[in-house]
């Protein structure tokens, strides 16, 4: 179910693969208040965020948006800059984000892993479709949702935004479902774990598939234990590395949607006309020639964290603005299906890490 787009929303086509990597038509001045704004809330988020690390500072950075945009909602004067945040700066945290991965941590996680990362991504996908489907949920909505359970919560929301071209209320929905049961997670799997009885190993295992977004992650396996916590985290980087393959399929749905609507008849008549080139974001592209060079050497380990936290701040960027231009009345229509959705899907990753865990005797 997806709501329509409010009125400072950004532009449903931002997703198109063909876009480049900035707007076109307001001036860079144009764009100055709204994000000195965008970039004044996350200020204010990465403080709270320190704080209070368990909710984080993206999260906090929409929620402050949310706030803002309730009390008064920004003047037309703010829209190019938040507009800017949420498409630009998300795609600019996604390439960021490669700095962080190296191809050689693929091998070190190793064979053992994959199964069940990959097994939980698919498991995920299908199950996001059936019981979205079932609820009546469609669209984007149910597409976020899927893939911030499946794969890294507001890093793959992040990504996969611009490429389906996903509206604020979406992205803000999909969100906030997937903080409160990552919430949920770092209250209840260590106790989970200590009851069956779990590895370091295995809990690391368990921790990096069924828990989203990194802070979370840590959150979650730091509680359990120290090996726990560097296995998971690993995990976790490698989970990321989804993103790309489920984009790039995005891209491509998205890209034929575009042409049947433009054509206004089926789209297996324009499949041939599309440019297959053109339908790699920017962005994706970025992020791998970003952890190509992380994985040769190209980027210092010493730079490592600097740039986790650049990526983690444009994020949060990213999501004041989105908070920004979000209509909570369209928010609250969604009503609690996507709610629903989001524990649903939750509750089949959970269960599918730990039963791919025994099956293939890892746990």
């Amino acid at each position: 179910m997806t709501s329509p787009p409010p009125p400072n929303a950004p532009a449903a086509d931002s997703g198109r693969a063909d876009s480049g990597p900035s707007d076109s038509g307001p001036s860079v001045l144009d764009r100055v208040p709204g994000l000195a704004l965008a970039v004044g809330i996350a200020v204010v988020a990465t403080i709270v965020g320190r704080f209070v690390p368990l909710i984080g500072a993206p999260v906090t950075a929409i929620v402050i948006g949310l706030i803002l945009a309730t009390l008064r909602r920004p003047s037309a004067r703010f829209t190019p800059g938040i507009k800017t945040a949420s498409r630009f700066v998300l795609q600019l945290s996604v390439v960021v984000l490669g700095s962080q991965l190296s191809l050689a941590q693929i091998a070190r996680v190793g064979v053992e892993s994959l199964p069940v990362m990959l097994g939980t991504l698919v498991i995920c996908l299908v199950a996001a479709y059936l019981i979205g489907r079932a609820l009546g949920i469609v669209g984007d909505l149910r597409t976020l949702i899927g893939v911030g359970t499946g794969i890294c919560g507001a890093s793959a929301i992040a990504a996969v935004t611009p490429v389906i071209g996903a509206v604020s209320i979406d992205v803000a929905y999909a969100i906030s479902t997937i903080f409160l049961f990552n919430v949920t997670a770092v209250l209840l799997f260590p106790v989970v774990g200590h009851a069956l009885g779990m590895s370091q190993h295995a809990f690391g295992l368990f921790a990096g598939t069924a828990v989203n977004d990194m802070s979370s992650v840590v959150a979650t396996a730091t509680t359990y234990g120290p090996a726990a916590t560097q296995f998971a985290v690993v995990v976790k980087l490698v989970r990321t590395l989804m993103i790309i393959p489920i984009a790039l399929v995005l891209s491509a749905w998205a890209g034929r949607r575009i042409a049947a609507a433009e054509a206004g008849a089926d789209p297996a008549p324009a499949r041939s006309r599309v440019n297959v080139f053109r339908l790699v974001p920017w962005f994706l592209i970025g992020f791998v020639v970003v952890a190509a060079a992380n994985s040769i050497g190209l980027i210092p380990t010493a730079t490592h964290v600097p740039l986790s936290a650049v990526s983690v701040f444009l994020i949060t960027v990213a999501l004041g603005a989105i908070g920004l231009s979000t209509d909570l009345a369209g928010f609250r229509k969604a009503g609690p299906r996507p709610l629903i959705l989001g524990g649903a899907l939750w509750i089949v990753v959970s269960l599918a890490s730990l039963g791919l865990q025994f099956a293939f005797g890892l746990a």
